[in-house]
């Protein structure tokens, strides 16, 4: 058998197609839309997806049924010694507390290892094929699991959305502040980190709130991830659920704010796209989770 199989959730990105070509899992994520259940990837592609956010349609999201979640290990430990489970962060999600709980069925004790990282998005991609890397350099589960979450403090995204409406369907504002942020053209930035979505500043045009999402970025450069930089352990990230056009637009801001950085960027998956609303842009970065660590010589 394989020493270490990897799984993650629809919300970090990964189609079923990326993930089959690099021999990792994607468990579907359920939503709602107008009370019907559908999986990301699977029942609705993401053109229909966005097109019924605009509409107005009564879309919510869900976490796996713990049947779904077993039935994934089941099948994946059929070809791995040990899973890396790393679903949503806990901080957005109870996905990360129900796979907890059904570790302590002694059929997955000690062979399926959570990892509780607090990435979403592009974010929770780039971690994914960070673990990938190191199950090839030879770290065991336990050793990944841990140089991870020690990592969670080291990626983050700043976010611009185009309209209050979905924070406010999504009751992260009232009525009142959505309303007010459409008549003086609101367009506000939010800050993701260690597992927590949180507000970041107002912006008055989005043209301004791409501004500010890099002038945040290169200051979170300068100030807490200067000397990663510089030994070219710092992934430049990007994510959006935007037109093709105004995400390419996107994507080349970002590398002349950055210039030599490849700029890894994704759509954002169905279920952040729900709570953030069609035109929104990320920008983010990510430490290398063994950048510093000495690796131990075999033998």
């Amino acid at each position: 058998m394989k020493p270490v199989g990897i799984i993650t959730d629809s919300c970090s990105g990964i189609s079923q197609k990326e993930a089959s070509e690099r021999g990792i899992f994607v468990l579907p994520m359920p939503f709602y839309i107008e009370g019907h259940c559908l999986y990301e990837g699977v029942d609705l592609d993401r053109d229909e997806f966005l097109e019924k956010l605009k509409e107005g349609a009564d879309v919510s999201t869900s976490q796996p049924s713990p049947a779904e979640v077993t039935a994934l290990w089941d099948r994946v430990l059929s070809e791995y010694e040990k899973v890396l489970y790393m679903p949503i962060s806990s901080g957005l999600s109870g996905s990360c507390e129900t796979a907890y709980a059904l570790t302590r069925d002694e059929k997955y004790e000690r062979r399926v290892l959570v990892v509780d990282h607090g990435q979403v998005a592009t974010p929770l991609h780039r971690m994914v094929l960070d673990a990938l890397e190191l199950v090839e350099k030879g770290y065991t589960a336990e050793e990944i699991r841990e140089l991870l979450e020690r990592a969670s403090d080291q990626m983050m995204i700043y976010i611009g959305v185009q309209t209050l409406e979905y924070l406010k369907k999504g009751g992260r504002i009232t009525p009142a502040a959505a309303a007010l942020g459409a008549v003086f053209n609101i367009k506000p930035v939010l800050k993701l980190a260690t597992g927590k979505l949180d507000s970041f500043k107002k912006c008055h045009g989005f043209l301004k709130a791409r501004k500010i999402m890099i002038e945040a970025m290169k200051r979170e450069i300068e100030t807490r991830f200067q000397e990663a930089y510089e030994a070219g352990a710092v992934h430049i990230l990007a994510a959006s659920s935007a037109s093709e056009a105004e995400t390419e637009s996107w994507v080349k801001e970002i590398e002349a704010a950055f210039p030599g950085k490849q700029v890894m960027c994704d759509p954002l998956s169905l279920g952040v796209s729900c709570h953030i609303g069609p035109g929104g842009l990320g920008i983010g970065c990510a430490v290398k989770p063994d950048y510093g660590t000495v690796r131990r010589k075999e033998g």
